[in-house]
């Protein structure tokens, strides 16, 4: 007898977290997503892999009618609405996530056809490790879709964009990707957001959220006595899609003037033009005791003076309360009530 074949169907959920969730929250929807599948992988500050391909025969419904089932238990049980995209990998999956409102669901069926014609007439740049730069180059040369660049041999992707970004970037044209969903936890990370009032076309302002953002983040750190090992910046636009980069740092730290110089770099990477700028989430990544560190930092004589400052509103904020003291840069001007908006440290 001919044994029935089960497509592979990866989900992506983005979950529109309340303001003021609780911290438990993440861990609570983990374990709702586990009673569909044992393969979830959480992805902070807001997402979820499910890698669905065993549960499908067991519910005895389709990719659509399962995801419909899980953000219906999430919206019931928690009230977080979410987005889901559901395909036969997780790149596609992504992507197809990154389309879809809250609510609402963007299902790629298991087949060449429907695979291709969602991606074909997609933005090149919303491939994933297509950054401004390679955009740039595949625009110069009349690449702007990815079916523009599916129709292009691998060797001449190569010769644009070097050896192994070329091919991946051919691989990823043609919906390929072998990335799995990883159920193992995660180091322990911690995140922070900025929410604008209004969807913010300045890049000034974006800077000035991102000092916040590592401001916050830098003396939560201090306070847990850890440090964090890498950084990631979430961009989130106002038609609901969002870039993310992520970057190790040189030094283990829990200083907000390096934690700001990781970000705004991250920030710049994405070569953002005038963005309509939703919100931009900042993650201090692989965290770990402060004692543990491998060796003190070496810092550059102008680090001196914003690190003196620091340890001193630290001690005004544990005495007097969080916004007694903040940096400068982090006032509230007036009719800018959204929240606190810094311009970069110096030095």
């Amino acid at each position: 007898m001919k044994r029935q074949t089960i497509s592979r169907s990866i989900l992506h959920l983005r979950f529109d977290m309340p303001s003021g969730s609780e911290v438990e929250l993440p861990e609570q929807l983990r374990r709702l997503l586990e009673n569909i599948t044992p393969r979830v992988q959480m992805i902070e500050p807001n997402s979820a892999v499910l890698d669905l391909t065993g549960a499908l025969p067991y519910f005895q419904r389709d990719a659509r009618g399962l995801s419909e089932l899980i953000q219906l238990r999430a919206l019931a049980h928690f009230g977080v609405s979410s987005a889901a995209g559901a395909a036969p990998t997780r790149m596609l999956a992504a992507m197809a996530c990154a389309l879809t409102g809250p609510g609402r669901r963007l299902v790629i069926e298991d087949s060449p056809e429907a695979v291709s014609g969602f991606l074909r007439p997609r933005p090149v740049r919303e491939l994933p490790g297509v950054g401004a730069r390679a955009a740039a180059t595949l625009s110069d040369y009349g690449l702007h879709t990815v079916g523009d660049v599916a129709d292009v041999p691998q060797l001449t992707l190569q010769r644009l964009l070097g050896a192994r970004p070329g091919r991946t970037l051919h691989e990823h044209a043609h919906g390929h990707d072998t990335t799995v969903v990883d159920p193992t936890p995660t180091l322990a990370s911690m995140s922070s957001e900025h929410r604008f009032d209004r969807d913010e076309l300045d890049p000034a302002q974006h800077r000035r959220a991102l000092l916040a953002l590592a401001d916050d983040l830098g003396a939560r750190l201090r306070t847990s006595d850890q440090i964090a090992t890498g950084v990631t910046c979430t961009v989130r636009y106002a038609d609901a899609s969002s870039t993310r980069r992520s970057r190790t740092l040189p030094e283990a730290t829990q200083h907000t003037v390096l934690l700001a110089r990781a970000a705004y770099a991250l920030y710049d990477s994405l070569g953002l033009q005038r963005a309509r700028v939703r919100s931009i989430a900042l993650r201090a990544d692989a965290l770990r005791p402060d004692d543990r560190a491998s060796r003190q930092l070496t810092l550059d004589s102008s680090d001196d003076k914003p690190l003196a400052i620091e340890t001193v509103a630290d001690r005004a904020r544990a005495r007097y309360g969080q916004n007694v003291i903040y940096p400068a840069a982090l006032a509230i001007t007036a009719g800018r009530s959204a929240g606190r908006t810094p311009e970069p440290p110096q030095g």
